[in-house]
């Protein structure tokens, strides 16, 4: 018999919100990406708190309107970006502070998570399902505040075996975009562009086994532009420069840990370019559809699942 979890992720770039039927489905998800002006590249806290805290019971009541909310049998939340010890952004406490009230409302249990474990969730859930929740898997988290590289098990325990020493890949790709006139976060700009674009590039990444430098990224692209390129070659250089990033940094964790499945997820690697670039090398590696692998709170609704002990008991 089906029962139902709802899960609340509020990032520093959208409110999320789904239902998860523990037969094994994603019921329905809504997401609505925060205001930010033009030509900024990002909220501050305190206004991301705002329109989350305003979003959320417009949100709800949409969500209502499409499933039965009084059959949600347990509540997830996103309450930090990652699950370590200091890891803190004001923008949780608006979905900590929607879940918590919905549970107690329904006196049904409240299962505290993180952004990060939401994102590798919903990326094993798309991947293969519930076989990837029962084993170690490497794991890319690459978005505009990550380019961790971890080693995952069964969704509980994350270690991080590489990460970017300076910029963030959904960093670099925000600020080409921003500079081209695009809005925040341009990443699906930048990818369109990106696809016009039929010149054979060679991308230039710095990596050191399983530690990367993207600083230079935002430098070299800027260099392209002044030397006339066009946005589109400038636009498929740059991702092509995190792909190959991620192809290195690949192959040094797989010396290290033979055999294990690797999974991308994050918004940046929702790019098609990506994908087939990474592929390409490594065609074994697993990318998931960009519902499951841009900001979403799918995987938190998976968790608050299991973790309630309604889903792989």
């Amino acid at each position: 018999m089906s029962c139902y979890t709802l899960g609340i992720d509020t990032s520093n770039y959208a409110t999320s919100l789904a239902v998860f039927d523990t037969a094994g489905e994603v019921v329905c998800a809504k997401k609505r990406f925060l205001p930010v002006k033009e030509g900024q590249l990002g909220l501050r806290q305190s206004d991301a708190l705002f329109h989350h805290t305003a979003a959320l019971p417009e949100m709800l009541e949409e969500l209502g309107h499409e499933f039965d909310l009084t059959r949600i049998a347990a509540v997830g939340v996103s309450q930090k970006p990652r699950p370590v010890e200091g890891s803190y952004m004001p923008c949780f406490l608006a979905g900590v502070n929607a879940a918590t009230a919905f549970a107690l409302a329904r006196g049904i249990p409240l299962i505290h998570t993180t952004h990060q474990q939401g994102h590798a969730a919903a990326a094993l859930f798309a991947a293969e399902g519930d076989k990837l929740f029962r084993q170690k898997v490497l794991l890319f988290h690459i978005s505009g505040g990550t380019t961790d590289l971890l080693l995952c098990d069964e969704v509980r325990r994350i270690e991080t075996l590489g990460t970017s020493t300076d910029l963030y890949a959904g960093q670099a790709v925000d600020r080409v975009g921003v500079k081209l006139g695009f809005g925040f976060p341009a990443g699906a700009e930048v990818s369109h562009l990106a696809a016009n674009c039929t010149e054979p590039i060679k991308p230039r990444s710095s990596v050191r086994g399983m530690q990367c430098s993207l600083s230079g990224l935002e430098n070299q692209c800027n260099a392209l532009l002044k030397e006339g390129k066009s946005p589109e070659y400038v636009c498929k250089y740059c991702l092509l420069c995190v792909a190959d990033t991620v192809v290195k940094m690949t192959k040094a964790a797989q010396k290290e840990y033979p055999g294990l499945p690797v999974v991308c997820a994050g918004g940046v690697m929702s790019s098609d370019i990506i994908h087939a670039w990474v592929q390409q090398r490594l065609p074994k590696v697993y990318f998931v559809p960009g519902q499951y692998s841009s900001d979403n709170a799918i995987g938190v609704s998976i968790l608050a699942a299991r973790e309630a002990g309604l889903w792989l008991k």
